[in-house]
């Protein structure tokens, strides 16, 4: 079953304690800390005598902010505010069909793409790209993300950088599997079952969700059902080397401290290093 079809529906609603304004403070302050290399740089790892007209092209280029998995758009528009060209990427019709809607309102020019994260592809390079909320926790394949860093690593600006996160395996062993979560709303409610896959390192998420008819006081219930798989820092660590990117930090992405054994969501930052 596809995910995030009916759900996209209510996913604002059920994620209104998300903190995206936060997030997108943190990764505008790793932009500044780590960003892609300036134009200055570029000429001197190339040489001299590029023209105006492709300097000019290079630094438009370097302030485009690609956001994979962006779903409905709420970090993709925080982004956009601060000033950077965002492109959003996400493979599900339903939750671009809201981020257009939000697009809509602010007025804001972003480019949405309906496009999955394993066969991107743009017109050009972009200074950095953003991938939260998980959104890599669903590529159950590890040649699916080693494959998805090489493109990432291959659109990148030279020295752009990549900053995502992912959930790991001590979170959905001890906090999240085989736990049943539920969650009651005047106008909605769900309740969130997880089967845990210790081997294979995948959590099975079944959502059942009931939502108030427009207008009326009936409800009207579905279901979908969600596959993530857990991984170690080592073992990102692995894909990104294997795709040709360079490591430059991680972080535990809750506390902004050091990855310790109970991190259960690390925020990782790598580096464009050659095509």
């Amino acid at each position: 079953m596809e995910a995030y079809t009916d759900f996209a529906s209510v996913y604002d609603t059920f994620m209104d304690n998300t903190p995206y304004a936060e997030w997108a403070g943190y990764i505008l302050s790793l932009l500044e800390q780590y960003g892609a290399a300036s134009f200055d740089g570029i000429e001197a790892e190339h040489g001299k005598g590029t023209e105006i007209g492709t300097e000019d092209a290079l630094a438009a280029e370097r302030n485009v902010i690609v956001d994979l998995g962006c779903g409905t758009g709420t970090l993709t528009e925080l982004l956009a505010d601060a000033g950077y060209d965002m492109i959003g990427i996400d493979s599900s019709q339903e939750m671009l069909s809201i981020a257009l809607e939000k697009r809509e309102r602010s007025g804001r020019d972003i480019l949405y793409l309906q496009q999955d994260m394993r066969e991107l592809e743009l017109y050009g390079t972009a200074g950095a790209m953003v991938s939260v909320c998980d959104s890599l926790n669903y590529l159950l394949e590890e040649e699916d993300i080693v494959e998805t860093f090489r493109l990432v690593n291959n659109y990148l600006y030279p020295k752009g950088i990549f900053v995502f996160d992912f959930n790991t395996v001590y979170k959905y062993e001890t906090v999240i599997g085989d736990a049943t979560i539920a969650e009651n709303r005047e106008d909605c409610s769900f309740i969130w079952e997880n089967f845990y896959d210790k081997e294979a390192q995948v959590n099975e998420y079944d959502l059942t969700v009931f939502v108030r008819a427009e207008g009326e006081d009936r409800f009207r219930r579905f279901t979908e059902t969600h596959f993530q798989r857990g991984y170690t820092l080592e073992q990102m660590k692995a894909f990104v080397r294997k795709a040709g990117l360079a490591f430059v930090a991680a972080v535990d992405a809750d506390t902004h401290g050091e990855v310790c054994k109970e991190s259960g969501r690390i925020c990782m930052v790598v580096r464009e290093c050659g095509k």
